[in-house]
């Protein structure tokens, strides 16, 4: 970068000279660690491309057509009043005629609008910014709950263990941050008295405004602090909010903690330091990351399935990174998803061996599922990190053969482990409610809640294009009438302007691709769902029909006592993406009408809710907006947090103890 400048004015004559001004990009460029200052005076050198300002806003706005849930953002009922309230139409107004000192500084703000929203389905993601580094600092956080019952936040028991796998590379910088007196690993465990001279829980509530994804004010809350997965790479740690961040936004942190078997206090900061993901495109100055990162690349936008060779193309690596569950081999044609997109990927930080279950594996797992048995020989855990990865047939084989096994060897009560599990196959989640609980009026035809999708006019014109111009001969398009079934699982015929009624059963029998038993593999009453809240989407969808049509219990690990918490939070029905939406306008021919979006000028993702999950209890509303509350908040103590053999035992005492 060459700016010229003034340097000497004789007589009127004024001289100017040409010197270099380093490239901020370049400092970064090829380097694993790097400070959030460094990366951020990158970020924000970029001043704001009009033209792309306003594709970014109208490729949104247009894209909301067929989102389901906006009006209920808008005006949520209770008890989210006092947490979604977002007009997304009236503040994209205000985007669209804002200055803005740099394009990350509109990312910021673009983004933030759309968490408002509280929903995982329907954000904001441009890969120019999100999340080519991670921030991270060296001591996640937990809440943990002493004797009589106070509450309170520490450093994580197991954060030195943690952080010295994982970032071996970088500990010295961190423990050169800390007086000589305070090596890094004696802060486990300590209890956290202030961050930024406030009480801790002043952070967790700010945290909790910008984080998103979820309606519950506790789920959001939980978010702050460490957790745990199970998932294709096994085992894995989730940071959390505090020690875990996709953007640099913030340079330190200043701590008073009390460390353990310590009377007196100590104030330290650390520095956060931001880590490449190993998903950014390589660069080494302004240009190539620009050229590298943050323009469109296969998949970004949508295609014409009737010119385009896209039977067994996946979805893009763009999209499938901000999937929370692993890369999934989805097609157009088949395999409805409901899933979260979050700016932090799927974590690969790994639970410390301490911590990983060493209780007998049972056969039958796959990629995102593992069973086990308890040391009491009667209790079946099902460790379920996301229904997604594998194929759909891996999986719905792999659930009931792992059940099976259980059952074999002596299981007659089951604990279902969802934590931090972001959806994925619907039909999978459907079978596993089926499989559990056996063929009943609640699981046959469906095990699922009927849905509904946004008639918005632009939607018309595609069902109007499928059923008298037969741009669909494959049956690829999600709106087909011959891909749906009415409330009463009647099959639509294929000229049926279906886009009024609610759907019913999009799973049985032909969605499952292996055949359930005649009989439920455990009662209700002997079943448990636990999570950390952080179930969304097809879990949602698996959760409530257990817990409301069942009576399922369920359990929320650590929130906080005086919150109430919920056992799961997005819900949606189905969600899709802009690129999905795309493909469907340009294979109907539509791409040219004034209603449809243009095509996106950066690497970006737009995600949307495109049906919407009606409820059990009052079916005239979506269930999004209806009460979801555990029947257990279990708190953590030292002994519990993020040792998953030690909360099911816990569990198991508390709600399945005497059962058979």
């Amino acid at each position: 970068m060459i700016t010229t400048i003034v340097l000497f004015s004789i007589v009127g004559f004024v001289a100017l000279a040409s010197i270099a001004i380093p490239d901020p990009c370049a400092t970064i460029g090829g380097q694993k660690w790097v400070s959030p200052q460094d990366l951020r005076a990158c970020y924000t050198s970029f001043a704001v491309d009009p033209s792309i300002k306003e594709n970014i806003v109208d490729v949104i706005n247009k894209t909301l057509a067929f989102h389901t849930s906006v009006n209920y953002e808008i005006a949520a009922p209770e008890p989210f009043t006092e947490f979604v309230h977002e007009d997304l139409l009236k503040d994209l107004a205000r985007i669209s005629s804002q200055s803005y000192p740099s394009d990350y500084d509109l990312h910021l703000d673009v983004s933030r609008t759309l968490k408002r929203l509280n929903d995982g389905h329907c954000v904001w993601i441009n890969s120019c910014y999100v999340p080519l580094f991670l921030n991270f600092l060296p001591i996640p956080l937990v809440l943990l709950t002493d004797s009589d019952g106070t509450q309170s936040v520490h450093i994580a028991p197991e954060a030195f263990a943690v952080t010295s796998a994982e970032f071996l590379d970088e500990i010295d910088v961190w423990q050169e941050a800390l007086p000589p007196a305070i090596p890094l690993q004696t802060l486990d465990g300590a209890q956290v008295l202030s961050i930024e001279g406030q009480n801790p829980s002043v952070a967790v509530d700010a945290n909790a405004l910008i984080t998103g994804s979820f309606q519950p004010l506790g789920t959001r809350q939980n978010s702050f602090f460490s957790s745990y997965q199970f998932g294709a790479n096994g085992w894995t740690y989730i940071m959390g909010d505090f020690a875990q961040q996709s953007l640099p936004l913030n340079d330190s942190v200043t701590l008073v903690v009390q460390r353990v078997n310590e009377s007196t206090t100590d104030t330290i900061e650390l520095p956060y330091r931001a880590r490449i993901n190993p998903a950014t495109v390589s660069f080494t100055d302004s240009a190539s990351y620009r050229a590298n990162n943050c323009l469109p690349i296969l998949g970004t936008n949508g295609v014409d399935l009737n010119e385009t060779i896209v039977s067994a193309a996946p979805l893009s690596e763009t999209v499938m990174k901000f999937q929370q569950q692993p890369p999934i081999l989805k097609t157009f044609t088949k395999e409805r998803v409901n899933v979260m997109l979050n700016t932090i990927p799927l974590s690969d930080v790994a639970l410390p061996p301490s911590l990983v279950p060493n209780v007998p594996v049972v056969s039958g797992g796959f990629g995102s599922g593992q069973f086990y048995m308890l040391s009491d020989n009667k209790t079946g855990v099902f460790a379920l990190g996301s229904f997604g990865g594998d194929t759909i047939d891996a999986m719905m084989s792999g659930m009931l053969q792992g059940l099976i096994n259980l059952k074999s060897l002596g299981a007659t009560q089951l604990i279902v482990d969802v934590s931090n599990n972001g959806g994925g196959f619907i039909c999978a989640a459907e079978f596993l409610h089926r499989i559990i609980i056996g063929p009943k009026n609640t699981t046959v035809p469906q095990a699922g809640l009927d849905t509904e999708t946004r008639d918005g006019p632009l939607a018309r014109l595609i069902v109007q294009q499928i059923i008298q111009n037969d741009v669909d001969p494959s049956q690829a398009l999600l709106y087909n009438p011959l891909n749906w079934n009415n409330a009463s699982n009647v099959a639509f015929a294929a000229d049926n302007d279906w886009l009024l009624p609610l759907l019913g059963q999009e799973c049985q029998p032909n969605g499952f691709t292996t055949m359930p038993p005649d009989e439920g593999l455990f009662p209700a009453s002997n079943v448990v769902i636990v999570s950390n809240g952080r179930c969304a989407s097809s879990c949602s969808l698996f959760s409530i029909t257990m817990a409301k049509e069942e009576g399922v219990k369920t359990v929320v690990l650590g929130g906080r006592s005086d919150v109430q918490q919920a056992y799961c939070g997005t819900v949606g029905g189905q969600s899709t993406v802009f690129s999905e939406i795309d493909t469907e306008v340009k294979t109907a021919k539509l791409k040219n009408n004034s209603l449809a979006p243009p095509d996106m000028m950066v690497n970006g993702v737009q995600g949307i809710t495109w049906r919407l999950g009606f409820g059990i209890q009052d079916p005239t509303q979506p269930e999004e907006w209806q009460p979801h509350p555990a029947t257990l908040n279990l708190l953590l103590t030292p002994d519990l947090v993020n040792n998953p053999v030690a909360i099911w035992t816990n569990i198991t005492e508390q709600l399945l103890t005497g059962r058979s």
